[in-house]
């Protein structure tokens, strides 16, 4: 654990309602990866907030969960957005949580994005469509992502990936957003420019 990190929160926004979600198990293992490097995390599960459908117009008449929730968003530097695909796309709970924050929940934040799928395709639908709602609401999206397919065979009953590659990509996204986020808010700007340039290979060589 490193003492740079002290103070750093991560927090996972879990997209998924279903008991014994893979969503969540998922998640789970994204923000251990934030805490190996010393960021606080949390996982903000839907499911236990009174969330009202977005109108557009918030003058304080939301439930107080409304406020909970943009409340433990604002305070984090690092972002996990977690979501199982349906129909092409992210969860429709996801979306309206998201629509009832804005530029002061995000801008300028972390995001890494995780899905989970039931079929062979994978969740590569509903990543594209979070990476553009994060770019909207000014964050920064990290370039690697984790798409996960036929999520009722990925994990065994504990709630362990079967693959021990997609296990270290989930925690490696965890380190890169906790990482990112740090090096974001430091002095090292330079630092953090020439990370993000070298945090994927160039495909083109």
């Amino acid at each position: 654990m490193s003492d740079n990190y002290n103070g750093l929160r991560v927090v996972g926004i879990l997209g998924s309602l279903r008991p014994g979600s893979y969503t969540r198990m998922a998640l789970n293992i994204a923000l251990e990866g934030a805490a190996e490097v010393g960021a606080k995390t949390q996982l903000l599960d839907l499911s236990k907030y009174e969330l009202a459908f977005c109108t557009g117009h918030d003058q304080g008449s939301y439930p107080a969960d409304v406020y909970r929730l943009k409340e433990s968003v604002r305070l984090a530097q690092g972002i996990i957005l977690a979501t199982p695909e349906y129909h092409g796309s992210f969860s429709g709970v996801l979306k309206n949580a998201l629509d009832l924050m804005g530029f002061e929940e995000f801008a300028t934040k972390m995001i890494g994005l995780v899905g989970v799928s039931g079929g062979s395709m994978g969740a590569a639908g509903a990543l594209a469509s979070l990476r553009t709602v994060g770019r909207s609401l000014r964050a920064w999206v990290l370039p690697d992502q984790v798409s996960i397919a036929q999520g009722g065979e990925a994990f065994d009953q504990s709630g362990s990936l079967k693959d021990d590659r997609l296990n270290d990509r989930l925690l490696e996204l965890g380190r890169h957003v906790a990482r990112f986020a740090y090096l974001h808010a430091s002095k090292e700007a330079h630092e953090f420019l020439l990370a993000w340039e070298e945090s994927q290979p160039n495909p083109g060589g």
